[in-house]
């Protein structure tokens, strides 16, 4: 019996340069899994810290890197119920193993391609748009003034939708006037760039001296300082990424009369059951809204499955206003 291959991208630790594509086995579907055969995948933040040896997947998930994709279901495991059926098209949230050919995962964790939308704009859905939703979602919105950092990110672009949607008001920080224009123009009410001095006076003037009631962190230490003058009494204060490191030297005493809330979140490592329910959720509360285009995928720009290297590169340089998507093959996108 010949094993069948697919090509999939590998890497030695280090720099994007060790990036490369490989023949990987062909893999397939466990109990309650589907196998998708993969049009379009993207890459995140994740992706080029796992690359750089630094972020180890979760045990017994694939190191094939990649923790989202858009394809056709091509095989059904044991176990699936009779409505997920072989050539749905669906998206996915993957804890691994999205970078390739083929991908196998729980059959919770794929939702139908919302209608009118190609397979490179649904992969640049599942992961940043389920973690910007479970961030909001969590805290709850309503009538709240919410602080994005990294507005210009894939994240970051989900979230101010998300807000300005739930009528919530979305200020955002970005690292150049493009990304706070086209913030402001997806609905957020001002954007501050954070390379110009402290965030903390602008947001400040623009919440009337209370502050926001809500942060959104992916920064960490170097806005630790900012975020705590910016942030309201009884406020909220979600950090899920240190991309600026997480060794901060605070004083509580500054946290203490504010009542600050800081809650962490991660979507990797979370169980089964969680990213289920999370999926459900949002497909329910959101396919009509990308169906009708209230709700758009931001993609910044694609490239071959074979130009991994170059989509690391770019993310990199941290220029991308949304999401970096990767093709996977030609023909359906």
């Amino acid at each position: 019996i010949t094993l069948m291959k697919m090509q999939a991208v590998q890497f030695t630790p280090g720099g994007p340069d060790q990036l490369f594509l490989a023949e990987v086995p062909l893999p397939e579907p466990n109990e309650k899994e589907v196998r998708i055969k993969v049009f379009a995948s993207a890459i995140n933040r994740a992706d080029t810290i796992q690359r750089k040896g630094m972020y180890d997947p979760p045990p017994g998930v694939t190191n094939v890197l990649g923790l989202e994709a858009a394809g056709v279901i091509d095989k059904v495991g044991p176990g699936c119920p009779e409505n997920v059926t072989v050539g749905q098209k669906v998206c996915a949230l993957l804890a691994g193993g999205g970078n390739a050919e083929y991908v196998t995962c729980r059959y919770e964790q794929v939702m139908p391609i919302p209608d009118n939308l190609t397979f490179i704009e649904a992969a640049a859905i599942p992961e940043v748009w389920l973690t910007a939703f479970t961030l909001l979602d969590r805290v709850g919105i309503k009538r709240t003034q919410v602080l994005i950092h990294a507005g210009g990110s894939g994240v970051g672009t989900a979230a101010v939708q998300l807000v300005k949607q739930a009528g919530a008001t979305a200020i955002v920080t970005a690292g150049s006037q493009e990304k706070i224009d086209f913030a402001i123009s997806s609905g957020a009410v001002a954007g501050i760039n954070y390379k110009e001095g402290s965030f903390a006076e602008k947001v400040l003037k623009l919440t009337n001296g209370k502050g926001v009631n809500l942060i959104l962190d992916c920064v960490g230490a170097s806005m630790f300082e900012d975020n705590l003058k910016s942030i309201a009494t009884d406020g909220r204060w979600v950090l899920y990424g240190l991309l600026s490191g997480g060794q901060v030297n605070v004083n509580l005493g500054q946290m203490l009369p504010k009542r600050v809330h800081l809650l962490c979140s991660t979507l990797r490592f979370r169980s089964v059951e969680f990213k289920a329910s999370l999926v459900r959720d949002f497909a329910q509360q959101t396919s009509k809204l990308f169906a009708d285009g209230t709700f758009r995928p931001v993609i910044y720009k694609v490239f071959l499955l074979s130009e991994i290297i170059q989509a690391h590169k770019l993310m990199e340089t941290n220029e991308n206003l949304g999401k970096i998507v990767l093709k996977v093959r030609e023909d359906d996108v």
